[in-house]
């Protein structure tokens, strides 16, 4: 994989590998076409914030291959919400900022109670964190999760070469903040693709369990830096 650090800052502490990497102005996507969604989004949340209003202007990728990418007919009457991975709101400082986080590429079927709730509970809670005073900058890696011991469901009609879209059977987020004096703080999160009425804490994981669930290497430059130990103010948010 080409060093991509000094390219993007998103990319600063590292990125997983994918098939097509898609550089936003705002953030990175790396885009699997075997499951013809993302593998990972990766962001630096904005702290800017204006008046920009929601796009919602849903469409597809031209830049990913027209037989891997996603197509709205996908979703349409399938029960499953086209669930941001770079949330919208994370991303509202001007137009083209927003409208980049409504590309199909940065979308994943997610259960509706999924989607408008604990995944929302958990964009809401990292946008807290962020807006901290000592915080200096707060990066986001999340995307899907197949579990192939179970039944993988799909979305969508089959196109010319009988593919759908599957749905994932869970979610990872995983967030690194670099506060002012530079030290720096990890929290991961696994949350299965269905509704839940559990507290966000309790879907907090170890770093490496999302690793070996999602098969991607976690902030890979990150190794051998010493990461700081939660401070309880900051614990309490999950």
């Amino acid at each position: 994989m080409p060093d991509f650090s000094s390219l993007k800052r998103e990319t600063r502490y590292g990125m997983p590998a994918a098939d097509q990497i898609l550089f936003n102005r705002y953030y990175v996507i790396g885009y699997s076409y075997y499951f013809r969604q993302a593998k990972w989004a990766l962001e630096i949340v904005d702290p800017d914030k204006t008046d920009v209003e929601r796009a919602d202007n849903f469409r597809s990728d031209y830049r990913v291959p027209q037989m891997f990418r996603a197509d709205l007919a996908d979703y349409r009457n399938s029960g499953f919400d086209r669930g941001h991975l770079v949330a919208s709101a994370n991303q509202r400082e001007v137009e083209i900022q927003n409208s980049e986080t409504f590309l199909l590429s940065n979308m994943s079927p997610q259960h509706p109670d999924l989607n408008r709730r604990i995944w929302k509970d958990l964009e809401e809670a990292v946008r807290q964190l962020n807006a901290k005073k000592n915080i200096y900058e707060t990066y986001v890696l999340c995307g899907p999760i197949f579990d192939f011991n179970k039944l993988v469901k799909t979305i969508g009609s089959e196109d010319d070469n009988g593919v759908t879209l599957p749905v994932p059977h869970a979610y990872f987020k995983s967030i690194l903040t670099e506060n002012d004096r530079g030290a720096l703080h990890m929290w991961s999160f696994l949350i299965p693709n269905q509704a839940s009425n559990k507290p966000l804490k309790e879907f907090r994981v170890p770093t490496k369990q999302v690793e070996q669930y999602s098969g991607l290497f976690i902030w890979e430059g990150l190794v051998g830096v010493k990461i700081a130990k939660e401070k309880n103010k900051i614990r309490k948010m999950w």
